[in-house]
């Protein structure tokens, strides 16, 4: 999108301003790393980490996506807020990609833009992928978010966040793996190795953006999978989809009916139109609003407070 527009809009839109990609500081720190040596687990990378775009890659919103690949050493990048801005707050942004690549600057780099320019710190992930062959819901992307979660508590006071106001947001992939996160805080998918896996996993609250993965298409329960066990502890969740998302609107309804049932405030956004994929770069399509949605609702459960 033109740089004019770009700041027009900025200029008659409030706080929950998602169409403006206002210029950003650099990330406070260099990538951290989150193990000390190799990560537990099984990987299965074949070649060095790059982007597999090419040079026929689908455009979204007419620009061209980062599709990162073969990530073996995962990390965390913090990407702060100007310091008049700052509201404490911090969201671990975990980017999509069928859990074989990460859409890293669509879903990962420009979210956490997004966030700076409402004052909030972001906290980008970047997981292990691909998953092995056969395998839909692998276990080391979830070894990865709790460490990270862990990581970023045991770092709050000198990356300026409140430790009880840290959340998590995941698109398509990333936002079953943003869910996983949010249900499966309690019990480590991986043996503790130091005193950071001794730090709650449990995210303040989770915005999950046309999830994928939710639900057993062949099967007739409402429920959302086994590996989504929602209880009243679970955090308060923020969820959208377009009607028309290939991957199905069923992802959110269902997981909105297991959070009603399980007393857990949530805030459930289905737009008629956008499909899947669009991350939170403008378009016609009204699903594309969605930023300023989220950051109505981050607002309004006193997130945003400074």
């Amino acid at each position: 999108m033109a740089t004019g527009v770009l700041k027009q809009q900025a200029l008659v839109v409030c706080l929950g301003c998602a169409l403006c990609f206002c210029p950003v500081s650099a990330p406070a720190d260099e990538p951290v790393r989150l193990w000390p040596g190799e990560p537990p687990g099984n990987h299965s990378v074949r070649g060095p980490e790059q982007d597999q775009t090419g040079p026929k890659g689908n455009l979204v919103a007419g620009e061209k996506v980062i599709r990162l690949g073969n990530v073996s050493t995962p990390t965390i990048t913090v990407y702060s807020p100007d310091a008049s801005k700052n509201t404490g707050a911090a969201v671990m942004v975990c980017p999509g990609g069928g859990y074989h690549i990460l859409a890293w600057d669509l879903e990962g780099t420009e979210v956490c833009q997004w966030l700076n320019s409402i004052g909030v710190t972001g906290v980008l992930l970047k997981y292990r992928v691909p998953r092995k062959a056969g395998e839909r819901i692998p276990a080391e992307p979830l070894m990865d978010v709790q460490r990270a979660m862990s990581l970023t508590r045991q770092n709050a006071e000198k990356w300026g966040i409140q430790p009880d106001r840290i959340g998590v947001l995941g698109f398509s992939a990333g936002g079953n793996l943003a869910a996983r996160l949010s249900t499966q805080y309690n019990q480590r998918a991986y043996a503790a190795i130091d005193d950071t896996d001794a730090i709650s996993c449990r995210p303040d609250f989770a915005v999950l953006i046309y999830p994928a993965y939710f639900y057993d298409a062949k099967s007739n329960k409402r429920e959302p999978w086994v590996h989504l066990p929602v209880t009243d502890k679970t955090p308060p969740m923020f969820l959208t989809m377009a009607f028309d998302d290939p991957v199905g609107p069923e992802n959110i309804l269902r997981m909105g009916l297991a959070l009603k049932e399980k007393g857990v405030p949530a805030e459930v956004h289905l737009y008629p139109t956008g499909g899947h994929g669009y991350g939170l770069r403008p378009s016609e399509y009204q699903a594309t609003t969605w930023p300023d949605r989220c950051a109505a609702w981050m607002q309004a459960n006193g997130w945003l407070d400074h």
